[in-house]
C-alpha cells in the first residue's frame, strides 16, 4: 500500500476521531452547565501511525486488505474520569447513543490484564460521511479513571523503551503500582460518598432551620 493509499484509507478514521471528540466534549460541557456531577474529565483521540498498524498486522497475522474488519483500534478515543463509578455512567451514555453502534465491550476493570492494566473498552461502528457516500469504521473507545490512565501511560512508555520485553522485576513493580492505583480509586470513591452524605446533612439542616424560622416568624 502506497503513502497516498494509506492517506485515503485513514481519512475516514481521522474524521471519525475528530467528530467523536467534538460530540463527547460537547456532552461534557452540557454536564458542566448543569447542576449534575460531570462524569467526563477530558477526552482525547488518535489514529494509529502506519508503522504501528503494520507491526500489529504482522503480529496478529492480519492481511492488509482485511484491516478495516479485523483491526478494531486503528482509531481510538479515550474518556478519562475522576471516579470508578463514573465509568458505568459513561458506558451508559455511550451505549444509549443513536449516532453509532456498539459492537463489542471488554471490561478490564472487573477482570484486569495480567500486567495490571485496567480500563473499559468499547468497540463502536461509526458512520462517516464522505464525498463517495457513507463509510462505517471501527473505533475503540477506552474509558478509565485518571489513576488508571497515569499507570497505563507509564506502562506504555516502558513497553516502548524495552521493545515489549519489560524486565521481570519492573513487571512486578508495575503490578504492585496498579493495585495501589486501584486502591486509591476506591478510597477516593468512598471519600466522595462521604462528602455527598455530609452535603445532604448540611442541606437538610439548612432546610429545617429555614422552616423553623418561618414558623416562628409566622407565629
Amino acid at each position: 500500500m502506497t503513502v497516498s493509499n494509506w492517506d485515503t484509507f485513514l481519512t475516514p478514521y481521522r474524521q471519525a476521531v475528530e467528530e467523536l471528540k467534538v460530540k463527547l466534549r460537547g456532552l461534557r460541557e452540557q454536564y458542566k452547565l448543569s447542576s449534575k456531577h460531570t462524569p467526563i474529565e477530558f477526552v482525547t483521540g488518535r489514529v494509529k501511525p502506519v508503522t504501528s498498524i503494520l507491526e500489529k498486522a504482522k503480529l496478529k497475522n492480519i492481511a492488509l486488505d482485511e484491516l478495516s474488519e479485523q483491526m478494531q483500534d486503528i482509531a481510538g478515543v479515550r474518556l478519562v474520569c475522576q471516579f470508578v463509578g463514573d465509568i458505568d455512567t459513561i458506558v451508559e451514555l455511550v451505549s444509549s447513543r443513536s449516532d453509532f453502534e456498539v459492537v463489542e465491550a471488554r471490561d478490564y476493570i472487573k477482570t484486569k490484564k495480567e500486567s495490571g492494566y485496567r480500563s473499559y473498552h468499547m468497540v463502536i461502528k461509526y458512520p462517516v460521511h464522505t464525498i463517495d457516500g457513507e463509510v462505517s469504521v471501527l473505533v475503540e473507545v477506552q474509558i478509565r479513571t485518571m489513576a488508571m490512565n497515569f499507570w497505563a501511560t507509564i506502562e506504555h512508555s516502558l513497553n516502548y523503551k524495552y521493545s515489549g520485553e519489560i524486565p521481570e522485576n519492573i513487571k512486578k513493580r508495575l503490578q504492585s503500582a496498579s493495585e495501589a492505583a486501584f486502591r486509591l480509586d476506591e478510597e477516593m470513591s468512598m471519600i466522595r460518598g462521604e462528602v455527598r452524605d455530609a452535603q445532604q446533612i448540611i442541606l437538610q439542616n439548612k432546610e429545617n432551620y429555614q422552616r423553623d424560622r418561618e414558623r416562628r416568624e409566622g407565629g
